[in-house]
């Protein structure tokens, strides 16, 4: 076999850093967009990076039937898997539309267990077409270092610029076509290393860049296809949709109302929120003589805010949302920022874009009231802000005669959750712990959770606060369960043992198949 130039040598290292680079971005695109799709992220994330790597080495074991042609067969690979990266996540959004969740995850194994077996065969094959290059301990070394140094990259570029500032789709594109660049480079560089017919090479590198052209074209119709694909989920047309580090949040809109949505479940719509955001602020605080100061946990949207707000000794309101975009556009958007009534932008608030749990542990300050308007618990990172630990916090941030209150998902279509966030205020110590629920259309019969340690029950609403829902005579029946809403065998909810999140899922999973 003809030697490599030292420029040749050259570009197979580098070749050996982009492949290790882009398949990991492809695990992390598909453990991304399942765990936004399903939730469940330690569950995805786990489920995809142990096939992944079971698969990698099925496909490494069956390199050993390669004897020859190696630069060809590693060719035919990077291409092969530059088209299912590029596509994977477009395929797992399409594939999401029309299936359950079952059939879902089924059907991510199967792309990533294809992926994990292409990427098995790349370092096999690239560790024996420089074996002739260098000896067997250089060799080794190169390839391992420079496909761990890819990985590295991977890791943080991820994170820190493609989720925020290209997004899942594009980003499954853009690698691809890296990976298939890699094939048509090697074609180049390589040429007089293919052991094929002078017209085979020029037919595959025209097969190159044909793939290269459809890759790029549907990078340039992103868009396009993103837009089709919100509004095929969602009742109405989408008029804002953006990936932040933490979640995907879409705005869809109609004549009469608009709807935000973050990782696919609704937060709220314009026509009817003022019902959650009234029963969520003022059967708290109506328990409270004066309501100085606020801790909002959450309710970066400024709805809950907005209502805060009303109470006029108020001095104080912190907000403590870790999305930053979620803030930035309550302020920006006109649609949200006329809904709030520029509530963000008040003096007596400051907003801190900061995790909660985190927040509560650093805090000094001490509150006449705590509301928790988290995101429902479909995920680890939000289940642990339902637990002992994190109620235990906020007992520690609250005035001795001062009300907590949670929103606590559906007593109906979730109640085993709802009442694990009963019995959890419960175990942490509150004497008093009061479920509640009200109906709002757009998301069906609601529950809430206030706890205090205070005897004292107030159930007429004040006078001076301006109300378009609640009424003193609610009190007589918004506390009231009737017994096929109620769940006697259900446990705590503890930070090393969510069991929250098995409750919520159970019924996050039966509303996948429906529309949105």
């Amino acid at each position: 076999m003809r030697k490599y130039s030292a420029q040749n040598k050259k570009i197979l290292i580098i070749i050996t850093f982009i492949v290790g680079l882009c398949s990991i971005i492809y695990e992390l695109l598909i453990s991304t967009i399942s765990s936004y799709l399903l939730g469940d992220s330690i569950r995805q994330f786990s489920l995809i990076i142990g096939i992944y790597l079971a698969a990698m080495g099925i496909g490494s074991f069956f390199t050993r039937f390669v004897k020859k042609k190696l630069l060809l067969n590693f060719i035919y690979v990077e291409l092969l898997l530059g088209l299912v990266g590029a596509f994977s996540v477009p395929l797992c959004y399409a594939y999401f539309s029309y299936s359950d969740a079952n059939g879902y995850q089924f059907f991510v194994l199967f792309l990533i267990f294809i992926i994990g077996g292409l990427t098995g065969f790349e370092i096999p094959l690239l560790t024996r077409i420089m074996e002739d290059e260098f000896d067997l301990t250089e060799n080794i070394s190169n390839i391992l270092t420079f496909d761990y140094l890819g990985a590295l990259a991977a890791t943080l570029l991820f994170p820190f610029f493609l989720v925020p500032f290209v997004g899942l789709y594009k980003s499954s594109l853009i690698f691809g076509l890296i990976n298939i660049a890699v094939g048509l480079t090697s074609i180049y560089f390589f040429k007089d290393h293919l052991e094929i017919k002078k017209s085979a090479k020029k037919a595959l590198m025209l097969f190159n860049i044909i793939l290269i052209a459809v890759v790029g074209f549907m990078i340039f119709e992103s868009n396009k296809y993103l837009n089709k694909w919100n509004n095929s989920i969602y009742k109405h047309p989408v008029i804002y949709s953006e990936n932040s580090p933490y979640q995907s949040i879409n705005i869809t809109q109609h004549p009469n109302e608009f709807r935000l949505y973050l990782n696919g479940a609704i937060q709220f719509s314009s026509r009817d929120e003022y019902r959650y955001h009234e029963a969520l602020v003022h059967v708290p605080l109506n328990q409270l003589k004066e309501v100085k100061s606020v801790l909002l946990l959450g309710g970066g949207e400024g709805l809950a805010a907005r209502e805060i707000l009303k109470y006029p000794e108020l001095e104080q309101l912190k907000i403590v949302d870790i999305d930053p975009v979620i803030t930035e556009i309550s302020k920006d958007l006109s649609l949200l920022n006329r809904l709030n009534e520029n509530a963000l932008s008040n003096d007596k608030v400051s907003v801190y874009n900061q995790d909660a749990f985190r927040f509560l542990k650093d805090d000094v300050g001490v509150y006449d009231a705590i509301i928790v308007d988290l995101p429902d618990p479909s995920t680890e990172s939000i289940a642990r802000l339902y637990s002992t630990a994190f109620y235990n916090l906020c007992i520690s941030r609250l005035k001795k005669n001062g009300v907590l209150v949670s929103q606590a998902t559906s007593p109906e279509l979730s109640k085993n959750a709802f009442w694990c966030i009963d019995k959890t205020l419960k175990e942490v110590g509150f004497s008093y712990v009061y479920p509640y629920h009200v109906n709002v259309p757009s998301f069906g019969n609601w529950g809430f959770i206030m706890a205090k340690n205070n005897p004292l029950f107030n159930n007429s609403l004040r006078k001076n606060i301006a109300y378009k829902f609640l009424e003193n005579d609610m009190f007589d029946h918004i506390f009231y369960f009737p017994k096929d809403t109620k769940s006697d065998k259900i446990e705590v909810n503890y930070l090393d043992s969510p069991v929250i999140l098995e409750y919520y899922l159970d019924h996050w999973h039966s509303l996948q198949g429906e529309k949105r």
